[in-house]
């Protein structure tokens, strides 16, 4: 399979007519928002079942004397009876959502940003294989040097931001 073309000025993105995608994974990724080391895991699908082992994973490696708190998006998934019944064995888990087109709150999403942009964004890969090798790979690297992720403005100067925007939008009730 032939890379991706090189960029030039004034030309897009371009890919020869024989690419073709070897497969993809979905990658979980628990970050620590205090050290900004984080926990992977890649399974084929996103089921309640590969959900569960995950959490078993972040389970093992968190020592057991913290409290876990989990900040998840709205997918269905960790909604289901199997992570609900999961959620009361393990009583020092708590989950907090964020509201619908909120994952940017969602300090992991910054995390998948680096990964997309640095890594994965104008790569080739070969296989499935080598596409989890690499996700692997930037992920050790990353855990190497771990950087926390920190906020620039306080959360008085993103609601004024905010506020504003929604002003200068109709009908939004603001």
């Amino acid at each position: 399979m032939a890379p991706v073309l090189p960029l030039m000025l004034g030309v897009a993105q371009r890919r020869t007519h024989d690419y073709r995608r070897c497969g993809t994974t979905d990658l979980f990724a628990a970050l620590d928002a205090a050290s900004g080391n984080v926990i992977t895991a890649m399974t084929a699908r996103h089921r309640p079942e590969e959900f569960r082992r995950f959490l078993n994973l972040i389970d093992k490696e968190i020592p057991s004397d913290l409290e876990v708190h989990v900040v998840l998006d709205n997918v269905s998934t960790h909604k289901t009876p199997t992570i609900k019944r999961w959620l009361v064995r393990h009583p020092r888990f708590s989950f907090h959502f964020t509201p619908t087109y909120s994952s940017w709150m969602n300090l992991v999403e910054r995390w998948f940003s680096e990964l997309t942009t640095k890594q994965l964004r104008r790569g080739t890969h070969t296989s499935l294989k080598d596409l989890k090798d690499s996700i692997q790979h930037w992920t050790d690297n990353w855990n190497h040097n771990p950087r926390p992720f920190v906020w620039r403005k306080s959360a008085d100067d993103i609601f004024e931001t905010m506020a504003a925007y929604l002003q200068r939008i109709p009908d939004s009730g603001h």
